[in-house]
């Protein structure tokens, strides 16, 4: 199993927003386009957020390095350039790829 792990900082004054279109939109968005079998969100609570922002790390599950490869060719670049347009200034983001250990 490998998990997609996109790390955001976002500003505290679009938080709220941020999370709701995350839950509703862009998540949701994510899972649609059938590259991944289980999404995650989280709040990182240490470091504890700060002035600047509050941290998430949002996680997505996929059977193959393949399969993700194919979503970051063909799905990824219009679902953050949703993102970015939306936030574009307001927020840090980076990704890693993990792999479960069993």
């Amino acid at each position: 199993m490998i998990i997609y792990n996109v790390t955001v900082k976002i500003e505290r004054s679009i938080h709220a927003d941020w999370v709701d279109w995350m839950r509703k939109v862009h998540i949701p968005e994510v899972m649609a386009t059938g590259f991944f079998t289980k999404s995650t969100m989280l709040r990182l609570l240490d470091p504890p957020a700060d002035e600047e922002g509050i941290t998430y790390a949002l996680q997505y599950a996929c059977h193959s390095i393949e399969a993700l490869r194919r979503y970051q060719d063909e799905e990824a670049p219009a679902l953050q350039a949703k993102h970015q347009e939306r936030y574009d200034g307001k927020f840090f983001a980076f990704r890693t790829i993990l792999k479960v250990v069993e």
